[in-house]
């Protein structure tokens, strides 16, 4: 064997045995690991790096709903805000301006205010049977129970409280229609017989009416007006509404209300007045005529001086009269004794036209009611 064959063979040997001890020292580092595996402090490092591993699981599951509920705060924040600039620019664009610098916008309740007026005219229409309407006027004396008869809210203080603004505003649509309600007739039947009057306004240091005040007496009548210590006293207005009556002198049932506006004195009419009868002219017979007012003088409820009146017939017409009387008693414009009469009423366009009463009757010619029960 030549040389260099020696020499290949040599290198071959060398690289075998560093292979050779490259395996064996492959070998020893393995035996070495799981040699520290099997130690017991390996496991115990092991089992502290999975702890610490689970904790970062749990703190990053509590962290992020968080975080979630965070971002939600501030998304409902910024929507909650978007809707109030919302709103508010919507309040700018409602606004209107008004001619008079005022503004308007429609609402639901005004919806409401409107579609209420045609309830009430239903109601109103269902009523119109009860309340026929006369030849001389929409009113007739018919009592309309629109409320609980036995409703025991209806005290006298509250019929009191609730008439005195319509007195005091002489509003008389008003005053008819809440005199020929149900609770003021009831209240105004209680006082009969009694001599007694239910009252509410001003008072003096002793109670008695004093000043201006409304008071509710029987025979469904009313007054309002000036009071002193008790008496009624300087101007004022007195109400009869005849509902359902017939009496010796409204036996036809032609008279629906009677009433005087002007002066008072010691609680009758003294001074200058006006008396009024509001009467049913489909109940007058024909040819009839009815001495409707009279405008003048008067004393302790008397006609006195100088009178004028006018009558009305069934058919609506007026004619003007004059009177002189003094107190009570009328002056007489033609001697008519031979037959009982008495002509009281002169006509003012021909005074050749009188009015004549019997001549038993030609004294105490006045408010009869004011001063002397029928």
């Amino acid at each position: 064997m030549n040389l260099m064959e020696r020499n290949h063979n040599t290198e071959q040997e060398g690289d075998l045995e560093e292979l050779d001890l490259e395996r064996e020292e492959d070998e020893e580092r393995g035996r070495k690991r799981e040699s520290l595996l099997q130690k017991p402090f390996m496991t115990t490092l092991l089992l502290g790096i999975i702890a610490v591993l689970l904790l970062c699981i749990i703190a990053l599951l509590l962290f992020l709903p968080g975080r979630r509920e965070a971002a939600q705060t501030d998304a409902d924040g910024g929507l909650q805000q978007s809707i109030t600039d919302y709103a508010k620019e919507q309040q700018k664009n409602d606004y209107v301006p008004e001619t008079d610098g005022q503004s308007a916008a429609v609402t639901p309740q005004q919806t409401t205010k409107e579609e209420e007026p045609e309830e009430e005219e239903e109601e109103d229409a269902e009523e119109e049977p009860i309340d026929p309407v006369s030849a001389d006027s929409d009113k007739t004396a018919v009592v309309v129970d629109v409320e609980d008869e036995n409703d025991v809210s209806y005290t006298k203080e509250f019929i009191l409280n609730e008439a005195l603004p319509y007195f005091a505003d002489n509003n008389q649509e008003a005053i008819w229609d809440l005199a020929h309600l149900r609770r003021y007739v009831k209240l105004s039947e209680g006082l009969k017989g009694t001599g007694n009057y239910y009252y509410t306004g001003d008072v003096n240091g002793s109670g008695r009416p004093d000043g201006m005040g409304l008071a509710i007496y029987e025979d469904n009548s009313y007054y309002y007006g000036g009071w002193s210590n008790g008496a009624r006293s300087g101007h004022g207005t007195w109400f009869r509404f005849y509902i359902s009556e017939k009496s010796s002198r409204n036996a036809m049932g032609r008279y629906m209300a009677h009433s005087y506006a002007g002066e008072w004195a010691d609680d009758l009419p003294n001074g200058q007045g006006a008396e009024h009868y509001e009467v049913d002219l489909a109940r007058m017979q024909g040819g009839e005529r009815i001495l409707q007012n009279v405008v003048g003088g008067f004393v302790d409820g008397l006609y006195d001086g100088t009178l004028y009146g006018y009558t009305i017939n069934n058919i609506g017409t007026r004619e003007e009269w004059d009177g002189v009387a003094d107190k009570g008693t009328f002056e007489l414009w033609r001697d008519m004794s031979a037959i009982g009469e008495c002509s009281v009423w002169r006509n003012k366009e021909d005074h050749t036209l009188c009015l004549d009463i019997d001549k038993s009757e030609n004294r105490n010619q006045g408010i009869r009611e004011l001063w002397k029960k029928e």
